[in-house]
């Protein structure tokens, strides 16, 4: 025999209130606002608050988004256990943008300081092949890169709890892996101008950018349009534009303390 409608009703209410606590609970500790998950789930913000207040119903096909937009399990959410706290993206942090952004330098700089340690993806991929980055591209092309980017980045997530990575300014252009990155890693998005992107890779002895190329500024402007959504999509974003590197770093600095990572040890 079934339970009185009432009962019934109230065991159903309790279930989605607490499913929506679970929600906002696993959000904040991913350090997410609900734009943030709202723009990787898919799910509109008002849909969203509507489930955190335990006010909507949710079906199972968009809770499964939402779980894997938080990087963690379904049954989280609505089993019996406690909400996972960054099950997922433990204490990896990321930095992307274009190359000439201040990642490799800036990265270095808040490690000293964070005292998590620092690497670049870049790196991981020369050691796993034994070749400069430039020659594996030569060699596999871009698309044998791009899966070689995702196995590194795999490894990272998979053997490494604490670190600031510095990604290559493409690894958003694969669905695949930028949204694994996204799941696995808290990530900021160091933002410049085209015209800080250019002169700071040309102040690093790099005139590849120039060379033979009259486009080139052209060229630069519309990869960081065709980009913009997609780094913007990132937890959060420091913008390095016309600034020396002690200003931005105390900008990161002051978005990492928010996200909760001053003084980690390594």
């Amino acid at each position: 025999m079934l339970p009185p409608t009432s009962h019934k009703s109230e065991e159903i209410t309790g279930f989605i209130e607490t499913v929506g606590a679970r929600v906002r609970m696993a959000r904040q500790d991913a350090g997410l606002s609900r734009r943030a998950l709202s723009e990787r789930s898919g799910i509109s913000q008002r849909y969203l608050a509507q489930l955190e207040s335990g006010a909507g119903n949710i079906s199972i096909a968009l809770l499964f988004r939402v779980a894997v937009a938080l990087g963690t399990r379904i049954e989280a959410l609505i089993g019996g256990g406690a909400t996972p706290s960054q099950p997922e993206r433990a204490r990896r942090i990321c930095l992307i943008g274009l190359r000439g952004a201040g990642k490799s330098t800036l990265g270095r700089m808040a490690g000293e300081v964070t005292g998590l340690p620092f690497r670049e993806l870049n790196q991981d991929i020369e050691e796993q092949t034994g070749l400069p980055v430039a020659d594996v591209i030569a060699l596999y092309g871009p698309e044998g890169y791009r899966k070689l980017e995702r196995q590194a980045l795999e490894r990272v997530a998979a053997t490494v709890d604490n670190v600031i990575l510095a990604a290559a300014g493409g690894v958003v252009s694969d669905p695949e892996t930028y949204g694994f990155l996204l799941s696995h890693f808290h990530t900021v998005w160091l933002k410049a101008t085209p015209e800080d992107h250019m002169r700071r890779v040309r102040a690093q002895g790099d005139e590849r950018p120039m060379a033979g190329n009259p486009n080139a500024m052209a060229e630069l402007v519309r990869i960081l349009e065709g980009r913009e959504t997609l780094y913007a999509r990132a937890d959060r974003t420091v913008s390095t534009a016309g600034k020396q590197p002690s200003q931005s770093l105390a900008d990161l600095l002051d978005v990492l303390d928010d996200m909760g990572f001053r003084g980690v040890a390594a």
